[in-house]
């Protein structure tokens, strides 16, 4: 797979992806669900960028994050640049892309969201306003879609420890970037063995020419 395939896959995963999230941001109030089916909703909710809704604690801790994503996301950018460089399995490149575009688009609400967007408690949020809602590096990144394949359902009074209790499931809401990073981890675990798998490159060796005969160069793979 080209490098120029692997980057044009990971600009339609972004466009699609911020798309989604401006859409969501500048439609719904933060908190608001949209029913689409009994098992799907569009449901806007906002948090750190860790998943479940994970939050470092202290003055520093979302900066943290943010920066260390970053750095991430360049670790991911080069694996990508040198598998493509050295023509591994296209399983692997597509992975790499997923993961990397997913990881970037997480970042773009982290580090400009804050700046470009004012706050979407009480009212729509307006896209480059004058009163953000945050500072650079601080914004939160924006979800929407959420599963609830069984909603509210109380569990048998039978079951130890969770008798009684409700459960929702699917419960997580996740958005484009979520879906392209999972979907890049699943191909690498689903297709292991492919994804990894040894590519063998030509190498030219040279025959020695018997005496008035021409030069010949033959191509083996290495083994």
């Amino acid at each position: 797979m080209k490098l120029r395939n692997a980057a044009l896959l990971i600009f339609l995963l972004l466009v699609i992806d911020q798309y989604s999230k401006i859409y969501v941001k500048t439609n719904f109030i933060l908190g608001e669900q949209v029913k689409v089916f009994n098992w799907f909703k569009l449901y806007f909710i906002e948090n750190e960028g860790m998943a479940w809704g994970t939050v470092i604690p202290g003055e520093y801790g979302k900066l943290f994050l943010t920066l260390f994503r970053i750095i991430a996301v360049g670790v991911i950018a080069y694996w990508l640049w040198d598998s493509v460089k050295k023509r591994k399995n296209n399983f692997l490149i597509v992975a790499i892309s997923l993961i990397f575009a997913g990881a970037l688009g997480n970042i773009i609400d982290s580090v400009f969201y804050g700046v470009i967007f004012d706050d979407s408690t009480h009212r729509l949020a307006t896209l480059f306003t004058d009163q953000p809602y945050g500072t650079l590096f601080h914004g939160k990144v924006v979800d929407m879609f959420y599963f609830p394949i069984i909603e509210d359902y109380v569990l048998p009074s039978w079951i130890p420890l969770w008798g009684g209790k409700e459960i929702t499931f699917f419960n997580a809401i996740f958005n484009v970037a979520d879906v392209a990073i999972s979907t890049g981890v699943g191909i690498l675990i689903v297709f292991n063995k492919r994804a990894f798998a040894h590519t063998s490159e030509p190498s030219n060796v040279t025959i020695a020419p018997w005496e008035g005969e021409t030069h010949e160069e033959v191509s083996t793979p290495k083994e």
